[in-house]
């Protein structure tokens, strides 16, 4: 544990950083279709599930971060530590499952967007992909986690601006939007889209690297633990308001000028009706912040996962080299013709899975006094914490009932 009383080097504004990487797991192609589902669909009718999911990644990501602040380990390496060998080993293989299946929506996403403004076949679009996000991991190094940092930070703005641009050609309407606040469902069909909104926001390999990012930025810094947990606990505000603005604007985008228009289901088609309604331009920004966010989810997740092998097995391959193995799937999916969208789709359902195994430690160690010491949960921060992963999981456990079940 650091020590409390080191004095303050700098500015609160140089501490920021980590969350923001961690943010671009909200903003992934599998949050894009989700939310442009729901807004042409339903137009406002859910953005109160939203507002809801992201107060939850608010919570859920303060606490990863702080518990690697605290401890001065990850999630996986205390999981490492404390499970037997057999459960570690378990414990892991459905930790990568759910990792590769996160990094195969990224890497779909972004050979998608690559299809859209340029043409490219999709399996080429994957290869390019998969080639950028391994330049962005050539930064990341302790030495040089400030430009890994600044690199995904900046893939984050255009996403933001690939996103909110629609808005200004077509602005929402404020009373629709404020009337979406009000939680209500429109139908059985719309419960399987809430859930697979909020049941699938929280993703587990941000909360898995989230409590590494803090260890990576701050290990060697001389700030006290107050001052850094004070830094993330804005690092993580801000960052998950943007990363909530996006996903809020994606919806009310569709929910405004998609509406009832046929095929927006998929990210083609509501690239397609982007276009015919707002113009080339929009439409060409749209598909540009696509790739942004596939480029920079790709590249946290295989860090993420990279991190998760490290802790759990104590075993580190290069991480180029897990690139290249990772890559392999979302190539053959994409090679092979399978839909796209469908291949989203599963993903999520997969990711599902491995919500609670990341959540319930993740909550049961930030509340344990042995290992936290003064900085365990207060009582009102556990009872938040286990309502938020009781939902949560209750959701995921939903999507994927409705999901094998047909229904809805």
């Amino acid at each position: 544990m650091r020590h409390e009383g080191a004095p303050r080097h700098r500015h609160l504004i140089t501490l920021l950083g980590p969350a923001f990487v961690a943010a671009v797991a909200y903003v992934d192609p599998g949050n894009v279709a989700a939310n442009i589902t729901a807004g042409a669909r339903y137009g406002y009718t859910l953005v109160w599930v939203l507002v809801l999911a992201n107060l939850m990644a608010v919570l859920i990501q303060y606490q990863s971060a702080k518990l690697g602040l605290v401890t001065g380990k990850s999630l996986p390496t205390i999981l490492g530590q404390r499970l037997s060998k057999p459960a570690r080993i378990s414990f892991w293989a459905q930790a990568e499952i759910v990792a590769a299946a996160t990094d195969l929506a990224e890497v779909i996403g972004g050979a998608v967007a690559l299809h859209l403004l340029f043409g490219l076949p999709l399996v080429w679009g994957g290869v390019i992909v998969g080639i950028i996000s391994m330049v962005l991991l050539m930064l990341q190094n302790k030495r040089t986690q400030h430009r890994f940092e600044m690199a995904v930070i900046a893939l984050l703005a255009i996403i933001t601006i690939g996103f909110l641009a629609g808005l200004f050609v077509d602005p929402p309407s404020l009373r629709g939007t404020l009337n979406g606040l009000v939680p209500r469902f429109a139908g059985s069909d719309s419960v399987l889209v809430a859930a697979s909104m909020l049941g699938a926001t929280v993703m587990p390999h941000a909360i898995y690297l989230h409590s590494t990012l803090v260890n990576d930025r701050h290990g060697q810094s001389q700030e006290g633990t107050d001052r850094l947990l004070q830094a993330s606990r804005w690092d993580v505000t801000w960052a998950l308001i943007l990363a909530g603005a996006v996903n809020i604007a994606l919806l009310l985008l569709a929910a405004t000028s998609l509406r009832g228009v046929e095929g927006t289901d998929t990210i083609e088609g509501a690239h397609a009706a982007i276009t015919a309604h707002l113009g080339p331009a929009v439409g060409v920004i749209f598909a540009i912040g696509l790739l942004a966010s596939g480029l920079a989810s790709t590249s946290v997740g295989a860090y993420a996962g990279s991190e998760i092998m490290k802790g759990l097995l104590q075993i580190r391959i290069p991480i180029l080299v897990r690139r290249l193995i990772t890559l392999l799937p979302a190539l053959i999916i994409l090679g092979g013709g399978i839909d796209a969208t469908w291949a989203l789709v599963i993903s999520q359902v997969v990711l599902s899975f491995g919500i609670p195994a990341a959540l319930i430690p993740l909550v049961h160690y930030t509340a344990d006094e042995e290992l936290m010491g003064k900085y365990r949960d207060g009582v009102w921060l556990r009872v938040a914490s286990l309502v938020s992963t009781l939902i949560i999981c209750a959701l995921n456990l939903l999507l994927i009932y409705l999901t094998f079940t047909g229904v809805a």
